[in-house]
Protein backbone atom coordinates (compact mmCIF):
# COMPACT_ATOMS: atom_id res chain seq x y z
CA UNK A 1 0.00 0.00 0.00
CA UNK A 2 1.47 2.98 -0.89
CA UNK A 3 2.19 5.80 2.04
CA UNK A 4 3.45 9.07 0.47
CA UNK A 5 4.93 10.16 -2.49
CA UNK A 6 8.67 10.13 -1.90
CA UNK A 7 9.94 12.54 -4.43
CA UNK A 8 10.05 14.19 -7.97
CA UNK A 9 12.86 13.44 -9.96
CA UNK A 10 13.70 16.87 -12.63
CA UNK A 11 15.86 16.67 -15.53
CA UNK A 12 17.45 19.54 -16.48
CA UNK A 13 20.00 21.99 -18.64
CA UNK A 14 20.91 24.41 -15.63
CA UNK A 15 21.98 22.26 -12.74
CA UNK A 16 23.15 25.31 -11.02
CA UNK A 17 20.11 27.74 -11.81
CA UNK A 18 18.00 24.93 -10.37
CA UNK A 19 19.95 24.60 -6.65
CA UNK A 20 19.66 28.09 -6.48
CA UNK A 21 16.15 28.57 -7.20
CA UNK A 22 15.01 25.59 -5.20
CA UNK A 23 17.12 27.02 -2.17
CA UNK A 24 16.19 30.39 -2.47
CA UNK A 25 12.65 30.27 -3.06
CA UNK A 26 11.45 26.93 -1.58
CA UNK A 27 14.14 27.05 0.52
CA UNK A 28 14.94 23.35 0.58
CA UNK A 29 18.27 22.59 1.29
CA UNK A 30 21.08 20.49 -0.93
CA UNK A 31 22.08 17.75 0.89
CA UNK A 32 23.55 14.63 0.64
CA UNK A 33 23.16 12.40 -2.65
CA UNK A 34 24.35 9.01 -2.96
CA UNK A 35 27.69 8.28 -5.42
CA UNK A 36 25.70 7.41 -8.64
CA UNK A 37 27.84 7.40 -11.39
CA UNK A 38 26.12 10.56 -12.94
CA UNK A 39 25.85 14.22 -11.62
CA UNK A 40 23.07 15.48 -9.76
CA UNK A 41 21.66 17.30 -6.57
CA UNK A 42 19.31 16.05 -4.26
CA UNK A 43 16.89 18.99 -2.38
CA UNK A 44 15.73 18.17 1.05
CA UNK A 45 12.78 19.20 3.34
CA UNK A 46 14.04 18.41 6.35
CA UNK A 47 15.65 15.33 6.35
CA UNK A 48 13.41 14.07 3.29
CA UNK A 49 15.48 14.31 -0.30
CA UNK A 50 12.06 15.66 -2.36
CA UNK A 51 13.66 16.92 -5.33
CA UNK A 52 16.12 15.53 -7.34
CA UNK A 53 17.69 17.45 -9.55
CA UNK A 54 19.82 15.41 -12.52
CA UNK A 55 21.85 17.31 -15.47
CA UNK A 56 20.81 16.79 -18.69
CA UNK A 57 22.52 17.56 -22.37
CA UNK A 58 19.34 18.59 -23.84
CA UNK A 59 16.45 19.98 -22.56
CA UNK A 60 13.59 17.54 -21.81
CA UNK A 61 10.03 18.59 -23.07
CA UNK A 62 8.04 21.24 -21.22
CA UNK A 63 5.62 20.50 -18.82
CA UNK A 64 2.58 21.39 -21.35
CA UNK A 65 3.62 18.56 -23.30
CA UNK A 66 3.43 16.01 -20.43
CA UNK A 67 0.92 14.42 -18.27
CA UNK A 68 2.19 15.32 -14.81
CA UNK A 69 1.39 18.47 -15.09
CA UNK A 70 2.46 19.88 -11.69
CA UNK A 71 3.35 19.09 -8.02
CA UNK A 72 2.98 19.66 -4.81
CA UNK A 73 4.09 21.30 -1.59
CA UNK A 74 2.72 21.43 2.53
CA UNK A 75 4.31 24.43 3.77
CA UNK A 76 4.17 26.83 6.65
CA UNK A 77 4.98 30.56 6.46
CA UNK A 78 2.83 32.06 3.62
CA UNK A 79 3.59 35.79 4.52
CA UNK A 80 7.71 35.05 4.37
CA UNK A 81 7.20 32.28 1.15
CA UNK A 82 4.96 35.55 -0.65
CA UNK A 83 7.67 38.38 0.35
CA UNK A 84 10.51 35.62 -1.40
CA UNK A 85 8.58 35.62 -4.33
CA UNK A 86 7.80 39.65 -4.82
CA UNK A 87 11.27 40.79 -3.24
CA UNK A 88 12.90 37.88 -6.49
CA UNK A 89 10.08 39.17 -9.12
CA UNK A 90 9.13 35.38 -9.51
CA UNK A 91 5.80 35.23 -11.32
CA UNK A 92 3.54 33.41 -9.28
CA UNK A 93 -0.41 32.99 -8.74
CA UNK A 94 -2.41 32.96 -5.46
CA UNK A 95 -5.62 30.63 -5.31
CA UNK A 96 -8.02 30.13 -2.59
CA UNK A 97 -9.25 26.54 -2.65
CA UNK A 98 -12.84 26.05 -2.67
CA UNK A 99 -14.57 24.17 -0.08
CA UNK A 100 -11.22 23.67 2.05
CA UNK A 101 -9.31 26.03 4.16
CA UNK A 102 -5.95 25.66 1.27
CA UNK A 103 -4.70 28.26 -0.11
CA UNK A 104 -2.43 27.41 -3.17
CA UNK A 105 1.00 29.53 -4.46
CA UNK A 106 1.76 28.44 -8.11
CA UNK A 107 4.94 29.15 -9.07
CA UNK A 108 7.23 27.90 -11.77
CA UNK A 109 11.04 27.02 -11.33
CA UNK A 110 13.57 27.81 -13.57
CA UNK A 111 13.00 25.28 -15.97
CA UNK A 112 9.19 26.05 -16.46
CA UNK A 113 7.95 22.73 -13.93
CA UNK A 114 4.95 24.04 -12.25
CA UNK A 115 4.13 23.91 -8.68
CA UNK A 116 2.49 24.66 -5.76
CA UNK A 117 2.76 25.32 -2.71
CA UNK A 118 0.06 24.68 -0.11
CA UNK A 119 -0.77 26.79 3.00
CA UNK A 120 -3.03 26.52 5.27
CA UNK A 121 -5.67 29.61 4.86
CA UNK A 122 -5.19 30.81 8.34
CA UNK A 123 -2.00 31.76 7.51
CA UNK A 124 -3.52 33.99 4.85
CA UNK A 125 -5.89 36.26 7.28
CA UNK A 126 -5.13 39.78 7.08
CA UNK A 127 -3.13 39.26 3.79
CA UNK A 128 -4.41 40.49 0.16
CA UNK A 129 -3.71 37.47 -1.63
CA UNK A 130 -4.14 39.42 -5.13
CA UNK A 131 -1.46 41.83 -4.54
CA UNK A 132 0.83 38.72 -4.59
CA UNK A 133 -0.44 37.29 -7.91
CA UNK A 134 1.95 38.37 -10.12
CA UNK A 135 -0.22 38.06 -13.39
CA UNK A 136 2.59 38.58 -15.86
CA UNK A 137 3.12 34.42 -15.83
CA UNK A 138 5.41 33.45 -18.86
CA UNK A 139 6.52 30.20 -18.77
Amino acid sequence: MIERLDHVNLQTVQLDAMIHWYSHFLQLKQGYRPNFPFPGAWMYAGDVPVVHLVPVEVAPPKATDLALEHAAFRAKGLPAFLRRLAEGDQPSRVVRVPDIPLVQVNVWDPDGNHLHVDFHADEAEGLDLEAFSISKITV
